[in-house]
């Protein structure tokens, strides 16, 4: 059987009786046949060809659109992330320099307060100023810690000891109203984090599930592990390779509508009339600070669920301390040597410390620190330093006097973070710190902690 010219077969005819002619009119027929079934059979071949043409065709289309989806999701997720980063860089600046300013208005507040009985009328305008000034400072803090620029003391945690510390104060936020479940996970979920930043995830992720049941509703937090690797995180946008423990808030209020979603971590991007738009990027930024990532799974009038994933860590967890509220330390004539700047706030620092029981040597920059030294014949318990200065970083000077003066202790203080500058290199991880602003008590209590009381 030929078909142009191609041999795709043989159409045999035969007789089952010996010696027998076969006449030309069956031979012409036999060969119209044999030419008809290789036509059949040609057009069956081409058919299936066709369909697995087809089917590879269609295949390929496929392959070609998930691509480019795959593709105009990466290039989102880049503008996303870019964008994140550079008000990040601007919200950081941004709070140094109000940390620098709130320190002299809390801190002269302070003073101030403390020379006035409780009775008088100025002592009550001076408490709605110090309030105000602590709210600032809040926000500050909120803007740091979405620019993953605040100040961290990492520890292991458990989360599911964490958070069952923290169920009866979380039930209080929600109201009566709301049903709050637990689901820990039955085995440790342990994490590597500051126990304040953890406390900031629970509280901002809570209220902003209180605000979406708006009434009557429940709220669920639950603790999982998960491990994903290289092939599941290929097809789940947004997930990263390794073993991660989980931290899970879900309610079952209105939902976020779907554009609303790209700018919910935005600083400030708030749908409420009161909101300050900075729950959920302060929750951001201190998962991104962490090295972990969250997603937000939504529904208009169905609920919402957070989902915070960070490294696993092993280990013994840290124990969860309750703080109490006590008396402001003092000091016993200790020498302090204090290194700043801004004349606001070496003045206002000498004014606190001095106020607290100390000797206080104040020096507005490094070289005129070394000189105080010498001529005190390096006569001095404490170096309280800013970190960034001209001619000069805190580190230099400390360590050259603590070249000149042998025991003395260092405490850097700075209205950047103690993680940032120590990423530039300006400070060692694990130093004695304080962060600006601070407060009267802040300061006491870092003093006696560099003193080692």
């Amino acid at each position: 059987m030929v078909v142009e010219s191609e041999v795709i077969g043989a159409f045999i005819v035969g007789s089952t009786i010996d010696r027998v002619t076969i006449a030309p009119r069956r031979i012409a027929l036999s060969r119209t046949l044999a030419n008809l079934s290789a036509l059949t059979a040609r057009n069956a071949m081409l058919y299936e060809e066709l369909n697995a043409y087809s089917a590879e065709l269609k295949e390929s289309l496929s392959e070609r659109i998930r691509i480019e989806e795959e593709r105009a999701k990466l290039q989102e997720d880049l503008f996303q992330a870019q964008k994140m980063e550079s008000i990040g860089r601007l919200a950081g600046g941004v709070a140094h320099d109000f940390n620098n300013m709130l320190n002299v208005i809390l801190g002269y507040t302070e003073l101030a307060m403390d020379n006035l009985p409780k009775t008088s009328p100025i002592y009550a305008n001076l408490t709605e100023v110090d309030k105000a000034a602590r709210r600032s400072a809040e926000i500050t803090r909120q803007l740091l810690a979405f620019a993953r620029k605040q100040p961290i003391s990492p520890k292991i945690l458990n989360l599911n000891e964490a958070i069952e510390s923290m169920l009866k104060m979380l039930r209080r936020l929600l109201g009566e109203d709301i049903d709050l479940e637990w689901k820990p996970n039955p085995k440790p979920v342990l994490v590597y984090m500051d126990p304040t930043q953890l406390d900031q995830i629970l509280a901002n992720l809570c209220l902003n599930a209180r605000d979406a049941v708006d009434g009557v509703g429940k709220l669920t937090i639950e603790t999982e592990l998960f491990t994903f690797d290289e092939e599941y995180c290929a097809s789940h946008q947004g997930f990263l390779p390794g073993e991660y423990s989980m931290l899970a808030v879900s309610d079952n209020g209105k939902g976020i509508e779907a554009e609303q979603l790209a700018n919910l971590f935005d600083p400030f991007y708030t749908t409420k009339e009161s909101g300050t738009g900075l729950g959920l990027a302060t929750v951001y930024g201190i998962i991104r600070q962490n090295d972990g990532f969250i997603n937000v799974y939504s529904e208009p009038e169905t609920g919402t669920t957070f989902k915070a994933y960070m490294p696993r860590k092993s280990g013994t967890p840290h124990t969860i301390e309750i703080h109490t509220d006590g008396e402001v330390p003092t000091g016993n004539g200790e020498i302090l040597l204090v290194v700043e700047d801004d004349p606001s706030i070496l003045e206002l620092s000498i004014l606190i410390l001095e106020g607290l029981g100390y000797e206080v040597i104040g020096a507005a920059s490094p070289t005129e620190a070394i000189e105080k030294i010498e001529e005190n014949a390096c006569n001095l318990d404490l170096l309280l330093t800013d970190v960034v200065m001209p001619g000069m970083t805190g580190k230099e000077l400390a360590k050259q006097i603590e070249q000149k003066c042998d025991g003395v202790k260092v405490l850097y203080m700075s209205g950047y973070t103690s993680n940032v500058i120590a990423h530039r290199g300006v400070l060692d991880e694990g130093v004695n710190f304080l962060q600006k602003p601070f407060s009267r008590e802040a300061l006491a209590l870092k003093v006696q902690e560099a003193l080692g009381k």
